[in-house]
């Protein structure tokens, strides 16, 4: 099937070394208008480009943009939000509340939550997912992953799962619950039953995991050691937190004598094949220790703002070249899933703090786009619109009376100005997935309606 895109104001697409395109400001170039893709592959972008279609999509009054991809998330939470008692605390003590909302997972829970955040994150822009999933109450495994994998494909967005674990207790200085502890064996071996059947590594797949084990007082060091070698094994990926808080690095230094950074070289969970979540609270040396190991960072500026945990050194980690990526965090901690607020506000937050040093807007959407495809292991066909690449893409309706004025520059007017709808279309892997801000494989009030119906049967017991 042959789809043409025509009449954009700009399609924000990016250099291609295969080119002779001059490089514009972070790589991007907003001048074509066009797009022509052949089933699943972009097969050109320019201006004015005219081709026998099958299918014709006006995007007059619309810019184009490469799919946004979100690289920590905690889908599950979605049940765990705006939680009175939990409005107005940190990290550690909020863990204590959304750990009695864990205890309730189930794969309908899975499935469910899968649906609500994954359809809002569709519908402003987001087409690739990963989601850091570390409760297995009551010895659960491939039951819940499997619920999850389903509505990722009904929803039909390119879903990357971390089969996380909690092995350690709260009788061992733990945070989580009894019936969220795992142990060790079982850990491996469930987690390597999920990399085998999910992790493809086909070319434009739309399955991944990672082997993600939950945190430095979540596990004890055990659990880190034999999680890098497992994924390692299997070639897979390594994601875990690191460095969220004064409290986790408080914490670190009283258990095990060092700093988290410290602690993740120890364990081997640290190089090009690992990711951090949040990544506040760095020295000086150690930023620069993740820029030479090529060691990436999940940015969740919300999160880090809702629960006071600090700001991460964005400005300094762009200069050392350390990887970087842009992620909503769990819908408890941010209250939604929604990618394109998330980068407006790690816009203002650095503006704030670092003035002149902020990262700019084109800084930004690249982090939000090719940066986390490049720390999934994504980058060969999603992360940016290029020919060759899939047609992984959202677009935006700008010509309503807010508007005008504010996309001479569209790049830029993503971050800067902000967009507060969802988007007039979101296309995964060649298939319009959102079409006028609305779902399209799945009925939405129904799909309202049924979420509701299921959160209301658990929220007696939170």
């Amino acid at each position: 099937m042959k789809t043409l895109i025509k009449n954009a104001i700009a399609v924000v697409s990016s250099v291609s070394k295969r080119t002779n395109l001059v490089e514009s400001d972070g790589g991007f170039i907003c001048t074509n208008n066009s797009i022509i893709i052949d089933d699943n592959i972009i097969k050109e972008i320019g201006v004015d480009l005219e081709c026998e279609a099958d299918q014709v999509i006006d995007a007059k009054g619309k810019i184009v943009y490469p799919g946004l991809v979100n690289t920590h998330h905690h889908l599950i939470q979605c049940f765990a939000r705006n939680i009175p008692a939990s409005q107005n605390m940190e990290l550690f003590e909020w863990l204590g509340i959304i750990f009695n909302v864990m205890l309730k997972v189930n794969p309908e829970f899975m499935y469910h939550s899968m649906m609500v955040a994954g359809g809002e994150l569709l519908r402003y822009g987001c087409t690739t997912l990963f989601d850091h999933q570390y409760a297995y109450p009551y010895g659960q495994c491939m039951e819940l992953i499997d619920e999850q994998f389903r509505g990722s494909d009904e929803l039909g967005i390119r879903y990357f799962c971390g089969r996380g674990s909690v092995t350690r207790s709260q009788e061992k200085g733990g945070l989580a619950p009894d019936p969220l502890v795992e142990k060790l064996d079982h850990v491996l071996k469930a987690t390597e039953e999920v990399i085998r059947k999910y992790n493809d590594k086909t070319p434009f797949a739309m399955h991944g995991a990672a082997v993600a084990p939950c945190s430095p007082f979540n596990v004890d060091e055990a659990t880190m050691i034999e999680s890098a070698k497992l994924a390692r094994s299997l070639g897979s990926k390594i994601h875990t937190h690191l460095c969220e808080t004064k409290d986790e690095e408080k914490y670190c230094l009283e258990h095990y004598g060092m700093r988290p950074l410290a602690w993740m070289e120890k364990t081997g969970c640290i190089g090009p094949d690992t990711w951090y979540a949040h990544g506040i609270h760095f020295n000086d040396e150690e930023l620069k220790l993740l820029a030479d190991t090529k060691t990436g960072i999940s940015h969740c500026p919300v999160s880090n703002m809702k629960l006071s945990s600090g700001i991460c050194r964005v400005p300094e980690m762009l200069k050392l070249g350390v990887p970087l990526s842009l992620a909503v965090d769990g819908s408890g901690s941010n209250d939604g899933s929604n990618m394109l607020e998330e980068l407006r506000v790690s816009y203002l937050v650095h503006r704030l703090r670092s003035s002149y040093d902020a990262p700019t807007g084109a800084q930004l959407l690249n982090i939000a786009t090719l940066g986390g495809a490049k720390i999934l292991g994504l980058d060969s066909f999603t992360g940016s619109l290029e020919a060759g690449k899939a047609a992984d893409l959202f677009m935006l309706d700008v010509s309503q009376l807010d508007n005008v004025g504010a996309y001479d520059d569209p790049v830029a007017f993503l971050v800067t100005v902000g967009y507060k709808r969802p988007a007039a279309l979101t296309m995964v892997n060649g298939k319009i997935v959102v079409k006028d801000g609305h779902l399209v494989n799945v009925d939405e009030e129904k799909l309202s309606r049924n979420a509701t119906a299921f959160y209301k049967k658990i929220e007696y017991r939170l």
